[in-house]
C-alpha cells in the first residue's frame, strides 16, 4: 500500500510537465536506477546484479510495464489505458495458481472482480472506444505487470537470501536504452522541471518499487497486483489538490468500493501469503 501512495503522483507532475512521455520515462527511470543503487549503498547491502533469464525476463518485462504503458496512452484514452493495464491480477489468477501448484481462489476471483468493476466505476466518462492498437498494448502493459510480479515472486522463493532490488535496477536501466532513441533530440530540461523528474525518479518509481518488491516477501503477487490498484484513488487525491480537477461522484464511489474490497480482502487474510511452502515448478527459470 505504501508503495502505491509513492507511485500515485505520477498523474499529477506528467500532466504539469511539459516534455513527452518518452523524456519522462528516461529521466524518471534513470533517476530511479541511481536511487536504488544510493539506497543499497547507504544500508550497505550487497547489489546483485546477476544476468540469468530469469532476471533478464524480469528486467525485459519491467521495461515493457513502463513503454508498453507510455505508448498505450499516445494511442487510446488515459483512462482506457489505465483501466487495462489493471487486468493484470486477472492474469495472475490463472498464472500464479498454475505454476505454484495452489487451488484456485474463489477470494481472489471476487476480489479482481469487484475491483475491476470498480475501476470501471471510477473512470466512467472518460472510458472510450479509442484505438484497438492502444487498447492491445495497454492489455499487454497488464500481461507484463503480472509477469513482473510473478517472476519476482519465483526469484525471492528460489534466492530468499538475495534482496532482488538488481532486478528493478536492470529494468530501470533497459527502460533508459528502449526510451533514449524515441526521447531525441528533446533532452533539454528547466530546472522546475528537473526537480519534478528527479522526485518522480526518486519516490515514485525508486523508492515505490523497492517497497513493493519489499512487500513480495510476505504477499502473493496477486495481491500484490490488487493492492496497487489503490494507486488509481491515491492519483485523483494528488490532482485534487495540485490543479484542482475533482473527480465526479461516480469516480468517488468507484474509489470507495476499490479502497472497501482491497480492506476486505487484505484483513480477511488471503491465499498464498506464504508462497514459500509450496513448491514452484521444477525445470525453469534459475
Amino acid at each position: 500500500m505504501a508503495g502505491a501512495l509513492l507511485l500515485s503522483p505520477a498523474g499529477l507532475f506528467i500532466k504539469v510537465l511539459d516534455q513527452g512521455p518518452f523524456q519522462i520515462n528516461l529521466y524518471r527511470s534513470l533517476v530511479a536506477a541511481l536511487t536504488i543503487i544510493l539506497v543499497l549503498r547507504l544500508r550497505r547491502q550487497p547489489l546483485h546484479l546477476d544476468l540469468s533469464p530469469a532476471s533478464l525476463a524480469c528486467g525485459v518485462c519491467y521495461a515493457l510495464v513502463m513503454v508498453l504503458f507510455v505508448a498505450a496512452t499516445k494511442l487510446t484514452t488515459a483512462a482506457n489505458a489505465v483501466l487495462l493495464q489493471y487486468t493484470s491480477p486477472v492474469f495472475l489468477l490463472v498464472l500464479e495458481p498454475w505454476w505454484f501448484h495452489l487451488p484456485f481462489s474463489r477470494r481472489d476471483l471476487v476480489a479482481v472482480v469487484a475491483c475491476l468493476v470498480s475501476l470501471v466505476l471510477f473512470f466512467t466518462g472518460h472510458l472510450e472506444r479509442g484505438s484497438t492498437l492502444g487498447n492491445l498494448l495497454a492489455l499487454a502493459s497488464g500481461l507484463s505487470l503480472a509477469l513482473v510480479s510473478l517472476i519476482l515472486k519465483i526469484i525471492q522463493q528460489r534466492h530468499p537470501e538475495r534482496e532482488p532490488y538488481g532486478l528493478v535496477i536492470l529494468g530501470n536501466l533497459m527502460v533508459v536504452a528502449m526510451c533514449l532513441p524515441l526521447a531525441l533530440p528533446h533532452l533539454a530540461v528547466t530546472a522546475r522541471q528537473a526537480l519534478a523528474l528527479v522526485f518522480l525518479g526518486v519516490f515514485q518509481i525508486g523508492l515505490s518499487w523497492m517497497l513493493v518488491v519489499a512487500g513480495l516477501k510476505y504477499i502473493s503477487a496477486t495481491t500484490a497486483v490488487l493492492t496497487r490498484m489503490s494507486e488509481a484513488v491515491f492519483c485523483i487525491v494528488w490532482v485534487a489538490m495540485g490543479i484542482h480537477e475533482l473527480p465526479s461522484r461516480s469516480s468517488l464511489l468507484g474509489g470507495a468500493i476499490l479502497l472497501g474490497v482491497l480492506v476486505w480482502y487484505n484483513l480477511g487474510g488471503c491465499q498464498g501469503q506464504e508462497l514459500d511452502r509450496p513448491q514452484a515448478r521444477s525445470g525453469s527459470m534459475p
